[in-house]
């Protein structure tokens, strides 16, 4: 198990390695998993900066009803192992929320979290299914899951082409759990619309994909293109489809294959002009919470972080941390501020309404089913050296998602 000193540093942790774990009882901890040195270290480096901002501006108002907020990462690097390792780290640290990172490691802690009544969060990632809070009443996905992903770039398509039905599209994805989760919603898709759906597997650790890209440019020769690759895949992929001549806007990525750094490894904005990406979190800086942070920043007399120029992923950090302290807020104050435990958590997720963070989000809304927030999305462009918003957000095939979400039971 790998701790990085200089987040838990930033996060007001402990004074060494060998200190206390006990919890104080002022302070609430969140179990935070991150990736700052494994395969999806071009997410984690950004993302990860973005939740501790957000957590320290809270705390420089003096937290929650006094209680001070400790967010305690541990890179896992993208591994099952660590992963399960930081979780008994958290849970005997006492957290009342765990972040968890990744597919793989959500699918094995899931049950860990029933058992011991924490909620862990998976934002856009780890199972779909896990949209039905009373199937799995500790998971939180909070944000579009990889169902309502493949909905809305397959609604995306439709709207672009102008029509389905006959139509061929690739779904070029990296193999593994993560990258196979979309496939019954777009399988039921191709036969609901009569599009015929080609799949195309990118072997871990997703940065050879030559072959791949010229069977679907040359030989397939599909009319659209669903990605859902990430790590440095990215960028590998759209390089691939300028190489091939394959026009970049008839390609729309997954919520992990589009963002600045994507686009900085791809060889900048020249190279990714016209290609689209899902989000579910609002891009750009052009928002209050983000001149709070800067403002943080300037009152302590520093210049704020180079990853808040990162957007796409460190706008998800900040507001994956102001929702995980919504719902903390929430459980402290059904306790009149008292000591709080993870059912208390669990139930102020589940409060949660209209929240959407000053418009970096949309309005989102959880219940003790629906611990997906609505599933909403929005498409942004790379276009003229910045991310271009295509669409409002909005749901695709919602009601395809909703029927696969309730028959897990």
């Amino acid at each position: 198990m790998k701790l990085w000193q200089p987040a838990l540093i930033a996060a007001g942790m402990f004074a060494a390695a060998g200190a206390s774990t006990a919890q104080a009882a002022d302070e609430v901890i969140i179990g935070m998993m991150c990736d700052r040195t494994g395969p999806t270290q071009t997410v984690g480096t950004f993302l990860c900066p973005g939740y501790h901002d957000y957590v320290d501006l809270v705390n420089s108002k003096g937290g929650i009803m006094g209680h001070k907020i400790v967010a305690h990462e541990i890179d896992i690097e993208y591994k099952v192992p660590p992963a399960m390792e930081a979780y008994q780290r958290y849970k005997a640290e006492g957290a009342v929320l765990i972040s968890i990172w990744g597919t793989p490691q959500t699918q094995a802690v899931t049950s860990n979290l029933i058992e011991d009544k924490i909620p862990g969060t998976s934002p856009g990632f780890g199972s779909a299914a896990a949209a039905n809070g009373l199937k799995y009443p500790y998971l939180f996905p909070i944000a579009a899951s990889y169902w309502s992903q493949a909905g809305a770039a397959v609604e995306f398509a439709k709207g672009q082409m102008g029509g389905l039905k006959g139509k061929k599209i690739a779904f070029i994805f990296y193999d593994n759990p993560a990258g196979r989760e979309p496939l019954p919603v777009l399988e039921k898709l191709a036969e609901l619309e009569g599009f015929e759906l080609k799949q195309f597997a990118v072997p871990p650790p997703g940065v050879e994909m030559k072959v791949q890209v010229q069977d679907i440019a040359r030989r397939y020769r599909a009319d659209f293109v669903i990605a859902h690759i990430f790590g440095k895949g990215p960028s590998v992929s759209m390089k691939e489809f300028k190489r091939m001549g394959y026009p970049l806007e008839k390609v729309v990525s997954f919520v992990w294959g589009a963002s600045e750094a994507d686009i900085a490894g791809a060889g900048g904005w020249e190279v990714a002009e016209g290609y689209n990406g899902i989000q579910f979190a609002g891009v750009g800086s052009d928002y209050p919470v983000m001149d709070e942070i800067k403002a943080m920043y300037k009152a302590n007399g520093k210049e704020p972080p180079e990853a808040m120029n990162s957007t796409v992923f460190y706008n998800r950090g900040v507001f994956q941390a102001a929702l995980h302290l919504k719902a903390i807020e929430n459980a402290l104050k059904a306790k009149n501020g008292g000591k709080i435990t993870g059912e208390d958590v669990k139930a102020g997720f589940e409060a949660i309404n209209d929240f959407s963070l000053g418009g970096l989000v949309p309005p989102l809304k959880f219940s003790d089913f629906d611990h997906e927030g609505g599933g909403w999305v929005r498409i942004f462009q790379a276009k003229g050296g910045k991310w271009v918003p295509q669409t409002e957000w909005f749901h695709g095939y919602r009601d395809i998602v909703e029927e696969m979400v309730k028959a897990e039971h």
